[in-house]
C-alpha cells in the first residue's frame, strides 16, 4: 500500500501504519512528489510496525546530495533492519529544474553514478571519487547498516530499463496496464546482469463500483501525467496510438477535449476500479504477468481510503498481496 493514505491526517500515521500491518499488508511504500517526502512516513513506520516493507518508489538521484542521500537511506535502514528498499528515479524537468533549482542534465547517467556511490557507501568504505555527474571527497557513513538497503530503480523505456537490469536489484514501473508488464519484463531480461530481479509496480486504485466516477478521476490523472514528455515516449513506445488525440489536443491547448478524448478502454486498463472482487482480480493480473510487489495507491473516489484498505480478498490462497521470497528484499 502507497502511505501516507490520502485524505487522512499526518498526525494519524502511527495507527494508519499499524493497522495495514495487522490487515495483511506486507509492504507501505512512499512516493516524493508534491506531498509528503519519501522518508518521514517510512520513518513514522519504522517506529511502529515489525515486520511489514518498507520502501520509497521513487526518490528523485537528483534533489538530494549524494552524501546526504545516503545518510537518510542508511539511517531508515539500521532503523528497520532488513526492511527498507531505496528506489531512485529521474524524476522530471518540472522537479528538478523549476522547482528545486538543480540542472537537469544527464538523468541516466546522474542515476548510475548514485547507484555506485551508494553501493560504496552503504559498504562502510570511504568515497574519493570523481563520477562523471558529481564528485564526493572523503565521504564516509558513520552509521553503517547491518543490512545495506537494496537499490531499485525506476525505468520507462530501453536504455533506462537496461541499466536497471545491470546496476540495480530491481526496477520500479509506474502507469503500465498488466499487459505492458510482459513487454518490459521481455526488454528486461534481454539485458538484466543480476539475479534475483524485483519487479514494483504503483498500480492506481479507484475502490468505486461507480464506472463514472472512477474513470473521470482516471482520465484527469492520465492527462495530467501522460502528456508530461517522458511519460508520453514511454507509452508511445508501448504501442499506445490511442493516447494520439489526447496528446494532439492537449499541445493545441484544447485541454478539456484533451482529457475527453482519452478511451475508456485505456483508462480501464491503467486504473484500477470495480469491486473489491474486481480490484482483486485485476491486480492479480499484474502479478500473473510478473510484477513481484504490486503496490497500491488508492484514488480519492469518495471512499474512506482505510474501509478500502479493510476490504478483504475474495481469495486468500492467490499471491497478491504476498511474497513468494520471505527474504525478498534481504
Amino acid at each position: 500500500m502507497t502511505i501516507p493514505l490520502g485524505g487522512m491526517p499526518l498526525a494519524h500515521q502511527p495507527d494508519i501504519a499499524r493497522e495495514l500491518e495487522a490487515l495483511g499488508y506486507t509492504d507501505l511504500w512512499t512516493a516524493e512528489g508534491t506531498g509528503p517526502d519519501g522518508f518521514t512516513p517510512l520513518a513514522v513506520a519504522a517506529a511502529v510496525t515489525t515486520e511489514v516493507h518498507l520502501g520509497v518508489a521513487v526518490t528523485p538521484s537528483f534533489t538530494r546530495g549524494p552524501a546526504l542521500l545516503a545518510q537518510t537511506a542508511a539511517t531508515l535502514a539500521a532503523t528497520a533492519p532488513g526492511r527498507f528498499t531505496l528506489g531512485l528515479g529521474s524524476s522530471s524537468g518540472l522537479i528538478i529544474n523549476e522547482w528545486n533549482s538543480f540542472p537537469y542534465e544527464r538523468p541516466l547517467s546522474r542515476n548510475r553514478d548514485m547507484v555506485r556511490f551508494l553501493r560504496s557507501a552503504f559498504s562502510g568504505q570511504r568515497v574519493d571519487e570523481e563520477y562523471p555527474t558529481f564528485s564526493v571527497r572523503g565521504f564516509r557513513l558513520q552509521e553503517v547498516p547491518e543490512h545495506p538497503p537494496q537499490i531499485v530503480l525506476a525505468a520507462l523505456r530501453p536504455r533506462m530499463l537496461a541499466l536497471a537490469g545491470s546496476v540495480a536489484d530491481g526496477t520500479v514501473l509506474t502507469w503500465v496496464s498488466a499487459e505492458d508488464i510482459i513487454l518490459v519484463r521481455a526488454q528486461l531480461e534481454s539485458t538484466s546482469a543480476r539475479s534475483a530481479q524485483q519487479l514494483v509496480a504503483r498500480i492506481l486504485v479507484a475502490p468505486t463500483e461507480d464506472v463514472n466516477r472512477a474513470r473521470s478521476a482516471g482520465r484527469q490523472l492520465i492527462a495530467a501525467y501522460l502528456n508530461v514528455p517522458g511519460y508520453r515516449a514511454f507509452h508511445e513506445w508501448l504501442g499506445r496510438d490511442s493516447l494520439t488525440p489526447m496528446w494532439q489536443l492537449w499541445e493545441a491547448g484544447r485541454r478539456r477535449e484533451a482529457v475527453a478524448s482519452i478511451p475508456d478502454s485505456v483508462v480501464d486498463a491503467l486504473v484500477v476500479h470495480g469491486s473489491p472482487e474486481t480490484c482483486h482480480a485485476h491486480i492479480q493480473r499484474y502479478v500473473d504477468s510478473g510484477v513481484t510487489v504490486p503496490v497500491l495507491s488508492l484514488l480519492p473516489v469518495g471512499v474512506d481510503p482505510l474501509v478500502a484498505c479493510r476490504a478483504p480478498a475474495p481469495d486468500q490462497s492467490t499471491s497478491v498481496g504476498t511474497r513468494s521470497t520471505p527474504t525478498f528484499f534481504i
